[in-house]
């Protein structure tokens, strides 16, 4: 059964997010955010105003009904972007900074990665990297990567 909330979700004529609440209040500009992203990214979720002050909170995405929820999904696919790598096709070397020639879920890439700090370990056996130019990349299971792939990342842990 789906609850039902007590505001209301539309885009405004610039496409963004507004937040209508029960008392009558409009939030312009509003963003969701995932708490946890990665461990369990269909709960948690906080619809933040431009200041980063938490208007509403969503336990569970999918306690929403369908139509506010695909509204959400789609800001939330929009504003996220991180790859996830499913195998590491070469180094250009193995001390840092070095290129690293990827196979990620949305095609073929390459990262730069300035140091070994760059790697963060999530909850095991989850990996993050952060390349260059800010952009995310997940290792969702270091274990299920090829050898190769799982050699080429070993040198950097």
């Amino acid at each position: 059964m789906t609850d039902t909330p007590d505001y209301r979700l539309s885009r405004n004529a610039f496409g963004r997010l507004e937040l209508h609440t029960a008392d009558g209040e409009r939030h312009a500009d509003v963003v969701p955010v995932r708490a946890f992203p990665i461990t369990a990214p269909e709960q948690g979720i906080a619809l933040v105003d431009p200041h980063g002050r938490e208007l509403a909170w969503i336990d569970t995405l999918t306690e929403l009904p369908d139509e506010l929820r695909r509204l959400l999904e789609t800001e939330l696919a929009q504003r996220e972007f991180m790859p996830e790598i499913r195998r590491i096709v070469s180094v250009s070397s193995f001390a840092t900074p070095s290129t690293w020639q990827i196979e990620t879920d949305r095609g073929t890439s390459h990262l730069v990665l300035k140091g070994e700090e760059d790697i963060r370990r999530l909850a095991a056996p989850a990996l993050l990297i952060a390349d260059s130019h800010g952009i995310h990349f997940l290792i969702r299971d270091r274990q299920a990567l090829d050898p190769q792939s799982r050699r080429f990342l070993d040198r950097f842990l």
